[in-house]
C-alpha cells in the first residue's frame, strides 16, 4: 500500500498530538497510515467544532461540508481560511489550512479502509454536531445533558466508535485468521473508548462548566438536590462527591474492559498491545488522582505528568515479554467487587 501520509502530514500529525504520535509510532506499519489519517481528519473536524469565536451556524455548515468531502459525496473546494485565522495554536491552524492534503490522502488507502475511515468519521461528526446544537453558544445558564443515556450515547459517538474502528482495522490487517470472539472484542473496544472519554469529561468538569456545559446528567444532579449551576461553587463538592465517584466507577469499569481487550489480542501483536495498554494505564492513574482531589476547583486540572507517562511506558515495555508480570500492571477488581461496580454503574 502506498504511503497515505506524506512528510508534511506526518509532521502535522506529530505537532497535533505528541502523546498520540507516540502511540502511532509503536503501531505496526500495516495499520499506522490508516489510523494516523483517521486521527488527522477527526482532529480537523474537532478543531472546526471547537472554534468558539465563529458562530455556531457557520461551524455546523463547515462540518457538513467536510463530512460530505470525507464521505466522497462532494468534490467542492473547502475554504476554511476564516476558521484557520481564528486558531490560537499553530498546529490547529495548519490542520485547517492543509485539510485538502488530508482529504487527498484518503484515496491512497485501500477501498475497505476508506470505508472504515468514512464510517467512523461520520459517527464522530454526528457527535460533534449534536454537541454544538445541544450546548449552543455556551451562554448562561449552564446547559446539562438530561440523562445517563444521553451521556452514554455521546461517549459512543466521539470515542466508543473509535474502538470499533481500531479493532476492525487491526483485525483485517494484523490477525485476520486468529479465532477470537469478535462480538466480545468489539464490545470491549467500545467500552474502552467510552472509558477514555469519560475520564476526560470527569477531569474537565470545571472547565466545561465555565464554558456553559455540563456532561453530568441533570436528572442525577436533581436526585442529590443540585443544579448544574450549583457545580460552580466548590462548597458543593461534598454533595456532588458520591455521584461523581459513581461516574468514576463507570469510567474505571470501561477501562478494565479495555485492559481485557488488550489481553485478548494475540500475544504476538506486541506493538498493538503496548499501544492499547498505555491509554488504559494513564486513564486509570488519572481516575486515581481524581478520587483523591477536589474536582470543583477551577484552578486545578488533574493531569498525569510527562515524567510519570515516561515511567508508565518504560514499565509496560519492560514487562511485556513476561505474561504474569505484564498482567500485574493493572490491579483488576475481584469478581465480587466487579459485580458490585457493575451493579452501581449499570454495566451488568
Amino acid at each position: 500500500m502506498p504511503h497515505a501520509l506524506n512528510e508534511s502530514l506526518s509532521d502535522l500529525l506529530r505537532a497535533t498530538s505528541r502523546s498520540f504520535y507516540l502511540t502511532l509510532r509503536v503501531l505496526p506499519a500495516a495499520v499506522r497510515q490508516q489510523i494516523g489519517l483517521a486521527y488527522l481528519l477527526a482532529r480537523t473536524t474537532d478543531t472546526v467544532a471547537d472554534t468558539e469565536i465563529v458562530p455556531i451556524a457557520k461551524r455546523l455548515d463547515a462540518l457538513q461540508q467536510l463530512r460530505e468531502r470525507i464521505l466522497g459525496r462532494s468534490s467542492a473546494a473547502l475554504n476554511f481560511g476564516e476558521l484557520a485565522r481564528q486558531q490560537g495554536a499553530p498546529a490547529e491552524k495548519r490542520l485547517l489550512e492543509e485539510v485538502g492534503a488530508s482529504l487527498a490522502a484518503l484515496p491512497r488507502v485501500s477501498t475497505d479502509d476508506q470505508e472504515r475511515i468514512r464510517d467512523v468519521l461520520a459517527v464522530i461528526i454526528s457527535g460533534q454536531e449534536l454537541d454544538l446544537r445541544r450546548f449552543g453558544s455556551g451562554a448562561k445558564p449552564v446547559v446539562a445533558l438530561a440523562t445517563a443515556e444521553e451521556l452514554d450515547d455521546y461517549t459512543y459517538r466521539v470515542a466508543g466508535c473509535v474502538g470499533e474502528f481500531w479493532t476492525k482495522i487491526c483485525r483485517a490487517h494484523l490477525f485476520p485468521a486468529v479465532p477470537l470472539d469478535d462480538a466480545q472484542l468489539l464490545a470491549d473496544s467500545v467500552r474502552f473508548g467510552k472509558g477514555l472519554q469519560l475520564v476526560n469529561i470527569l477531569r474537565d468538569l470545571p472547565a466545561d462548566l465555565k464554558s456553559g456545559r455540563c456532561y453530568l446528567p441533570r436528572a442525577e444532579l436533581a436526585e442529590i438536590g443540585l443544579t448544574p449551576e450549583d457545580l460552580g461553587n466548590p462548597q458543593n463538592e461534598p454533595r456532588l462527591r458520591p455521584l461523581y465517584d459513581r461516574w468514576l466507577d463507570r469510567a474505571e469499569g470501561h477501562l478494565f474492559a479495555g485492559w481485557h481487550y488488550t489481553n485478548t489480542l494475540p500475544r504476538n501483536c506486541r506493538r498493538v498491545r503496548l499501544a492499547c495498554a498505555w491509554p488504559v494505564l494513564i486513564g486509570l492513574e488519572t481516575t486515581r488522582r481524581l478520587r483523591d482531589s477536589a474536582v470543583l476547583a477551577p484552578e486545578v486540572r488533574i493531569k498525569v505528568s510527562r515524567r510519570e507517562v515516561r515511567k508508565i511506558l518504560a514499565r509496560s515495555i519492560l514487562r511485556l515479554p513476561f505474561p504474569g508480570w505484564w498482567r500485574q500492571l493493572v490491579a483488576e477488581p475481584s469478581a465480587s467487587a466487579g459485580k458490585a461496580v457493575a451493579s452501581r454503574t449499570h454495566l451488568a
